[in-house]
């Protein structure tokens, strides 16, 4: 008769310490995502580059002996409802030379769209490597309804890039902000804080 009395007792138990092991990862799970952001910030992994200032007024030597291909990817978030290219997939440059070369995007529906480019460079040690002096990144683009653009992106590639790093892709996602912007929350990528 005490072993009945037992079990229900460790069943109660056991039935608490599952359910704070599930509502500990359920809170696990959502801490990732901030603190993943923060681990990107600090170390460059995945092209995250926040916590790197732009070069604006840097000078470099260009390197004439060396070539780095830079390839440009365009994607849309899937509320996007927009066509978002490049203007060249790929451009052979040299270290420490500026340069220019445009992204166009057009808005096909019917109405004002906001939208935020998120850019990102790939391998990881490259966007330690890669600043933008001009990027349409910078600031929320609103497009009226049908409207096309030309956006220009200006960068240069440090010399100290690794000589193992032969190809550099920066890549540009473009998100729907509309609705948070007319909340009066801009999301916004600060020239002094995005290096790629």
């Amino acid at each position: 008769m005490d072993t009945e009395e037992i079990k229900p007792e460790k069943s109660k138990k056991t039935v608490l310490q599952l359910l704070l092991v599930v509502v500990a990862m359920f809170g696990f799970g959502f801490a990732m995502v901030p603190i993943y952001s923060v681990f990107c910030d600090i170390t460059g992994i995945n092209g995250n580059t926040s916590s790197v200032k732009t070069v604006t007024t840097k000078h470099y030597a260009v390197d004439e002996n060396r070539t780095v291909r830079v390839q440009f990817v365009a994607t849309l978030n899937n509320s996007m409802y927009w066509e978002f290219t490049p203007k060249q997939f790929e451009l052979q440059v040299h270290p420490g030379k500026l340069y220019t070369t445009e992204f166009s995007a057009r808005n096909l529906r019917d109405e004002t769209v906001i939208g935020q480019a998120i850019p990102s460079v790939m391998p990881g040690i490259a966007a330690l490597h890669f600043h933008k002096t001009e990027c349409f990144c910078f600031t929320q683009q609103q497009f009226k309804a049908g409207e096309y653009r030309n956006m220009p992106v200006t960068f240069v590639i440090d010399p100290s890039l690794p000589e193992d790093v032969t190809t550099v892709t920066l890549s540009y996602t473009f998100f729907d902000v509309t609705q948070s912007a007319g909340k009066g929350n801009p999301v916004t990528i600060s020239p002094s804080k995005q290096s790629i």
